[in-house]
Protein backbone atom coordinates (compact mmCIF):
# COMPACT_ATOMS: atom_id res chain seq x y z
CA UNK A 1 0.00 0.00 0.00
CA UNK A 2 1.57 3.25 -0.84
CA UNK A 3 2.24 5.87 1.92
CA UNK A 4 2.62 9.61 2.00
CA UNK A 5 7.02 10.82 1.41
CA UNK A 6 7.78 11.36 4.58
CA UNK A 7 9.18 15.89 3.25
CA UNK A 8 10.62 16.62 7.00
CA UNK A 9 12.77 13.28 7.51
CA UNK A 10 14.27 14.20 4.30
CA UNK A 11 14.61 17.88 5.07
CA UNK A 12 16.29 16.59 8.40
CA UNK A 13 14.40 19.30 10.73
CA UNK A 14 11.73 18.99 13.31
CA UNK A 15 7.97 19.56 12.81
CA UNK A 16 8.34 22.39 14.93
CA UNK A 17 11.48 23.87 13.43
CA UNK A 18 9.68 23.71 9.92
CA UNK A 19 6.55 25.37 11.31
CA UNK A 20 8.52 28.25 12.68
CA UNK A 21 10.12 28.87 9.12
CA UNK A 22 6.50 28.16 7.32
CA UNK A 23 5.26 30.86 9.88
CA UNK A 24 8.11 33.14 8.58
CA UNK A 25 7.98 32.74 5.02
CA UNK A 26 5.37 32.90 2.74
CA UNK A 27 6.61 31.42 -0.31
CA UNK A 28 7.86 28.31 2.01
CA UNK A 29 3.81 28.08 3.34
CA UNK A 30 2.90 28.14 -0.39
CA UNK A 31 4.96 25.54 -1.43
CA UNK A 32 4.37 23.33 1.60
CA UNK A 33 0.62 23.19 0.69
CA UNK A 34 1.48 22.14 -2.53
CA UNK A 35 4.09 19.46 -2.07
CA UNK A 36 1.39 17.89 -0.06
CA UNK A 37 -1.36 18.07 -2.74
CA UNK A 38 1.06 16.65 -4.85
CA UNK A 39 2.30 14.03 -2.61
CA UNK A 40 -1.43 12.99 -2.18
CA UNK A 41 -1.89 12.98 -5.78
CA UNK A 42 1.03 10.42 -6.21
CA UNK A 43 -0.01 8.16 -3.47
CA UNK A 44 -3.55 8.08 -5.04
CA UNK A 45 -1.94 7.48 -8.44
CA UNK A 46 0.21 4.76 -7.10
CA UNK A 47 -2.86 3.18 -5.07
CA UNK A 48 -5.46 2.82 -8.21
CA UNK A 49 -3.39 1.02 -10.90
CA UNK A 50 -2.45 4.37 -12.72
CA UNK A 51 -0.11 4.38 -15.21
CA UNK A 52 3.49 4.11 -14.67
CA UNK A 53 4.00 7.18 -17.03
CA UNK A 54 1.68 9.17 -14.70
CA UNK A 55 3.11 8.09 -11.51
CA UNK A 56 6.33 8.84 -12.74
CA UNK A 57 5.11 12.48 -14.12
CA UNK A 58 3.47 13.27 -10.91
CA UNK A 59 6.66 11.73 -8.71
CA UNK A 60 8.87 14.31 -10.71
CA UNK A 61 6.87 17.05 -9.59
CA UNK A 62 6.75 16.49 -6.11
CA UNK A 63 10.36 16.09 -6.47
CA UNK A 64 10.91 19.46 -7.87
CA UNK A 65 8.59 20.89 -5.14
CA UNK A 66 11.10 19.56 -2.16
CA UNK A 67 13.95 20.51 -4.19
CA UNK A 68 12.51 24.05 -4.03
CA UNK A 69 11.68 23.57 -0.18
CA UNK A 70 15.01 22.65 0.09
CA UNK A 71 16.88 25.22 -1.08
CA UNK A 72 14.58 27.76 0.94
CA UNK A 73 15.34 25.41 4.50
CA UNK A 74 18.88 24.70 3.36
CA UNK A 75 20.10 27.66 1.52
CA UNK A 76 23.52 26.90 -0.13
CA UNK A 77 26.29 28.29 1.54
CA UNK A 78 28.22 30.95 -0.38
Amino acid sequence: MPVPHDLLADLHTSAEAFQALIDQDKDLHRLHKEYNAKDKEVVSAEGNGTSDELVNRLRKERLQLKDQIERIVHPPKS
